[in-house]
Parts: C-alpha cells; structure tokens; sequence
C-alpha cells in the first residue's frame, strides 16, 4: 500500500477546514438558477463537484452538513468510517472500503441535511475516498457542528459525537 504522503503529493492535495486533505477535481461549468433550487440554497449552484478527500489515523472530518446529496467512493487505502444522522435521531455508520464480506462498500450516500462525519477505521493508517457532491459544493451550503447542536437531538451518542466536533 502507497503512504498517505504519495497521494496527498501526486494530487496536490491541501488541508480541509473539516480535517485530513482534499483536491477538487471537477466543478461543472453550467449552474442551477437559485430561481430552479429548493428554498434551502442562497444562489446559484454548480450542478456538480468532486473531490479527492484523504484522512489519516489522527484526522476525522468533523460533525457538519450541507444543502446537497454527497455521494462518497473509496478509491485506496483502508477503511473509512462515515457517521451519518438523519433527521429523527438514528445513528448510520458506513464502512467506505474495498472488502464487502466485512460490511464495507465502494459508494454511500448522504442525504442532504444530515449530519454526518468521518474518520479511518480503528487499528488503520489512512483512507483515500472522493466526494461528489449535487447540486455542486458551496461553502453558503457548509454547516460545522458543535457538539452540543448534535447532542442535543442525539444524546444516546454524546461519547461519540463529542469525539467528532472541535467544540
């Protein structure tokens, strides 16, 4: 298996505000009119994006949400764990990674306005996943969590998801 350090070199991967590193590599040239969106947007929208993401053992992709489906895909490495919480409470935890006789998959999705974060599976070094993201990705659409805006309709998870925010 490549060192994180070789992908994050050979992509000109740089460090996300949520944790790990990312490279964008597609952002469509056409947009969505605000007029064409639901009501949540504040303006026009890519109709697509999509990144490269890379956490190591150490980092975790903080609690947060955006305004748009994101479609993740693991690529290489170990696995990722990605935490999501819909809307009534419930706790979903995907396995992105390459062995389905272990639970893992190749692509998930999380439905927008959800609350969701990620970190590399126990025991591993690094996981390599992208992100696609439609409506495309808007910093306007990014909503960071702290602890306490997911605690307080997700209590049975406190430990956890005080282990996923920085405040």
């Amino acid at each position: 298996m490549k060192p994180a350090t070789y992908w994050i070199e050979k992509y000109q991967m740089q460090a996300h505000p949520e944790g790990g590193y990312f490279a964008e590599t597609y952002r469509s040239t056409e947009t969505i009119a605000q007029s064409a969106l639901p009501g949540r947007f504040t303006g026009d929208r890519h109709l697509s994006t999509a990144i490269y993401f890379l956490l190591e053992s150490h980092h975790f992709s903080a609690l947060h949400r955006i305004q748009s489906d994101e479609v993740w895909h693991f690529y290489a490495g170990d696995p990722l764990e990605v935490f999501v919480f819909d809307t009534d409470g419930h706790l979903e935890i995907i396995r992105l990674g390459s062995d389905p006789d272990k639970g893992e998959v190749f692509q998930a999705v999380v439905p927008a306005g959800y609350w969701f974060a990620s970190r590399p599976a126990a025991g591993t070094t690094y996981a390599l996943v992208g992100c696609t993201v439609a409506p495309g990705f808007d910093f306007a659409d990014f909503e960071l969590s702290t602890h306490q805006t997911v605690i307080s309709t997700n209590p049975a998870y406190q430990t956890l998801i005080q282990e996923l925010t920085h405040s």
